[in-house]
């Protein structure tokens, strides 16, 4: 890893901002960057991270279901575990979902089939 952009640079380069990235240290779903003379330094790598987490907040996953993901990694249940446990709680509510989506497609059908 080289450890080269400053929290400035990763904010521009990813439109997140800078307040986020912190946040994202705070709460674990980000590793603490390397400091250089108490600055924040990071690696490409957190760019690739970034990309993922906004991918996953786009289909739905919560901080707290990212935060799962990215975790602690020595975390005895094991990477797999993990990731099998948050899909299937997240296939669950996107079954709902759906359903709850064709319900509504179904009724607005309705009324434009009404109103014909």
């Amino acid at each position: 890893m080289v450890v080269s952009m400053s929290i400035g640079e990763i904010s521009r380069r990813t439109g997140v901002p800078s307040s986020t990235l912190r946040y994202y240290e705070s709460v674990g779903i980000l590793p603490g960057p390397e400091r250089v003379s108490g600055r924040r330094r990071y690696g490409d790598e957190v760019v690739s991270r970034l990309a993922l987490i906004q991918l996953a907040q786009q289909a739905g996953f919560a901080l707290v279901e990212i935060h799962d993901l990215f975790g602690d990694f020595t975390d005895p249940i094991g990477i797999s575990a993990r990731w099998r446990a948050i899909a299937t709680r997240k296939l669950a509510e996107i079954e709902s979902s759906i359903g709850r989506l064709q319900d509504m497609k179904a009724l607005l059908e309705e009324a434009f089939a009404a109103d014909a």
